[in-house]
């Protein structure tokens, strides 16, 4: 097999950048590599170029979770979309390296549900993207990502508590799938898999692309896509140096160009290029999948870090848009989500071994936008959530405390600000319709919907094969053409969009 052509770190490199290519993809995540090696495939010249660093697989061990954060996330992990009205203010953890989100997710894979992909077909009129017409698209990315359920010996202890309290509440859980091979339970998921059993598609999709001669260029910030005469033919921006300043111009020429920068990054490229003009949809429809994570105390030991992070969930709250997902952050990122300061903060930080998790996200209806701001390269991004998305929140935070308390809990801790540990279901009946959203400590990984997907020029940004309505050879296949929220996990979903999108372009060559 070929050997993987090395990868151009623009931080290293010395002067301005020009390349040819017949593709330009830019972005190298979940999207972005599988368009990559798709083409690459086809026998098409591509150039990757990736805002964030490289960081080889064999390095992430030696990261602490501070440091692959600053390293691996964009702003350091600290991303946040500002509530309007009552809403929480939103952390988005969201990746910025050779890579992408792929690299730092638990690896979790669910298909888009049945019902999202009939109403895209029959009521948007997507017909493509119906489950019959997806179908392919799904066996190829989940063969690629070695897709296998979760073995019920590497559940932590922490599901498995739930799980009991699950039954008692009249509910059962089901084993998550995820992109994993070999995986070894080292709670590292987040910050990378030293191990390289988490198939992310560093280590799959973009490998494979480097080794059929794609040119993968790292620290390049794409400011604008160069259009001529209503074509989209290369690119235009920065490398970055380690500093974070801006180093030598780059110039990227190319046949077409795939823009999978993500539903955050995506829009403000397509903004500076002069795209959305006529539909004005460019950065509007931003859906977040709002999530939060309930934390419990037991009196016998835990030790939830064993095992997998995700291993299982429930769906049985489905249909009112609520899905319960197992999780466990890391203990020393843990430590920091615990209640008060001083000798309380060490009671609990003296349990740790006594501490479990489950979480809950809601299939939110959207009230988010990206914003443009000048001068700066990164996006302003702000959110409103629905009052019917809050009740859903508040259900499911309530859902798990529950559930903890019917499997033997203690204390449980939740994720709303000013509240102190409770010891009864008893004392939950404050979390009511009224309560305010903004104190809910609320978490997203999922962004997607802010260049979407449509036939009708005025309401979307891109057609059904991902190329914009405003420019020809410029398409996007990344989560942000996803005309809704689809309420689950979105890695396999972008992939599989992604995959479908890219046949089309490859065979449009």
């Amino acid at each position: 097999m070929a050997q993987a052509t090395p990868i151009l770190e623009g931080r290293a490199h010395e002067g301005d950048l020009e390349l040819d290519a017949d593709v330009l993809v830019v972005g190298s995540g979940a999207a972005g590599s599988v368009a990559a090696k798709i083409l690459a495939e086809a026998g098409r010249s591509v150039i990757v170029a990736e805002e964030g660093g490289y960081v080889p697989p064999e390095e992430y061990a030696r990261f602490r979770p501070t440091e692959a954060m600053r390293r691996m996330y964009r702003d350091g992990g600290t991303t946040t979309a500002v509530g309007i009205g009552d809403t929480p203010l939103m952390s988005i953890l969201a990746g910025r390296v050779v890579g992408g989100s792929s690299v730092l997710t638990g690896g979790v894979v669910f298909r888009i549900p049945e019902h999202i992909l009939h109403h895209w077909s029959r009521d948007l009129g997507l017909e493509e993207m119906s489950p019959e017409g997806l179908e392919a698209a799904y066996e190829s990315v989940e063969a690629e990502s070695h897709v296998e359920t979760v073995p019920v010996e590497m559940q932590s202890r922490s599901t498995t508590l739930f799980a009991e309290g699950a039954r008692k509440r009249g509910f059962e859980l089901k084993p998550m799938q995820r992109n994993t091979r070999g995986c070894r339970g080292s709670s590292r998921c987040n910050f990378g898999c030293p191990h390289r059993a988490k198939m992310s598609v560093d280590v799959t999709y973009l490998e494979k692309a480097r080794r059929l001669g794609t040119q993968v260029v790292s620290d390049c910030r794409i400011e604008r896509v160069e259009i001529r005469n209503g074509r989209a033919v290369g690119a235009r921006g920065r490398l970055l140096r380690a500093d974070g300043k801006t180093g030598g111009r780059v110039h990227f020429r190319a046949r077409k160009v795939i823009v999978a920068g993500s539903a955050l990054s995506t829009p403000l490229l397509l903004q500076r290029s002069g795209v959305g003009r006529w539909s004005k949809a460019v950065g509007r429809n931003l859906t977040l999948h709002p999530g939060a994570r309930v934390t419990a105390l037991f009196d016998r030991e835990v030790t939830a870090w064993k095992g997998a992070l995700q291993s299982a969930y429930s769906d049985a709250f489905e249909k009112e848009g609520i899905t319960l997902n197992s999780v466990f952050a890391p203990i020393n990122v843990l430590a920091a989500t615990l209640p008060g300061s001083g000798a309380e903060l060490a009671r609990y930080t003296s349990q740790m071994r006594n501490l479990a998790a489950f979480g809950v996200m809601v299939h939110d209806s959207g009230g988010g936008r990206i914003w443009r701001l000048p001068g700066s390269p990164d996006p302003l991004i702000t959110y409103r959530m629905a009052h019917r998305d809050k009740r859903k929140l508040l259900k499911g935070i309530r859902i798990l405390a529950e559930t903890f308390f019917l499997a033997g809990a203690r204390e449980v801790l939740l994720p709303i600000f000013g509240t102190k540990p409770l010891r009864s279901m008893d004392e939950l009946d404050f979390l009511d319709d009224d309560f305010p959203a903004r104190r809910i400590e609320c978490m997203t990984f999922h962004p997607l919907g802010t260049a979407r997907m449509g036939k009708d020029s005025a309401t979307s940004v891109v057609d059904p094969t991902g190329e914009t309505h405003d420019v020809k050879d410029l398409y996007v296949v990344d989560g942000s053409v996803f005309p809704t929220s689809i309420g689950v996990n979105s890695q396999l979903p972008i992939m599989t969009i992604a995959t479908k999108l890219a046949w089309g372009i490859r065979d449009r060559f």
